[in-house]
């Protein structure tokens, strides 16, 4: 392993390279790899860094502990010497449509707790290899977020039927049943997982890479058009469900719209 010095804008993603093969590795034990908004542009760029390398053929993301990660930073908290975002930023800082569009193949090496936008980047990974004692959630809704995102792709995952369990109810899953359900394609033991994501990386790298593009394009079409008009209104309104759900999380407290009365 050979640390790659190139700024992602962020202390808490760390590069490292195997041959042509580059790891980005999630760091921030100390939130709990909770992504912050320079940490999401940070995964954006190492994507676009592999794109554009020509030594560089695949990208494989990872975590620290037993997180792999629990999505965004809520409260907006950021991380002393993360750089600024450019102006104008919302949705095209965060890396989904980035990984999904990759023509270099990204993995995710998922070793631990994996929810909200931390699902979403192993679920449009090219391949999930996930260790056994990875769990799962969509928990969104809890904080009374509109994802965009999750409503145009989980059906296509896993179907309406569990699309529709796994967003309204926020239930967490075992990586056994995330894959019986296609959430993710992998699980192997925890202590074969950094051996499984390179296979799997290796495995990609043996196929044609322009014929490779073209498929990931024609599985691409198979996604709805993402409403992100929607979700942005939704958190920028000032009776916005999103800031009660944020202050409940931060006061460790129910947030206000769960009915009293209803049984434990």
């Amino acid at each position: 392993m050979e640390a790659v010095d190139y700024d992602l804008g962020t202390k808490n993603l760390r590069l490292t390279r195997e041959g042509p093969i580059l790891w980005c590795t999630i760091d921030r034990p100390g939130a709990r790899n909770a992504i912050t908004s320079a940490m999401y542009f940070g995964i954006k760029k190492a994507v676009r860094l592999v794109n554009s390398d020509k030594s560089l053929r695949a990208l494989i993301i990872t975590g620290t502990g037993d997180v792999f990660a629990p999505g965004g930073e809520l409260g907006g908290r950021h991380e002393e010497g993360d750089q600024p975002l450019p102006d104008g930023l919302v949705y095209e800082m965060l890396p989904f449509v980035s990984i999904r569009e990759s023509q270099a193949p990204v993995i995710s090496a998922v070793n631990g707790i994996c929810q909200a936008g931390g699902l979403l980047i192993a679920m449009l990974s090219d391949i999930a290899v996930c260790s056994e004692r990875a769990s799962f959630r969509v928990p969104e809704l809890l904080r009374g977020i509109i994802d965009a995102t999750y409503a145009a792709i989980l059906p296509i995952h896993v179907g309406m039927a569990q699309a529709r369990d796994l967003l309204l109810s926020a239930r967490k899953l075992d990586a056994a049943e995330a894959l019986r359900i296609g959430l993710i394609s992998r699980v192997v033991k925890h202590e074969d997982l950094r051996a499984e994501a390179l296979k799997a990386a290796t495995e990609i790298l043996q196929t044609a890479p322009e014929c490779r593009a073209h498929v990931k394009r024609m599985l691409n079409q198979q996604y709805a058009r993402i409403d992100y008009e929607t979700m942005f209104v939704s958190l920028m309104s000032e009776t916005s469900e999103a800031r009660e759900g944020m202050a409940a999380f931060m006061e460790k407290r129910q947030p206000n719209w769960i009915p009293e009365g209803l049984p434990a």
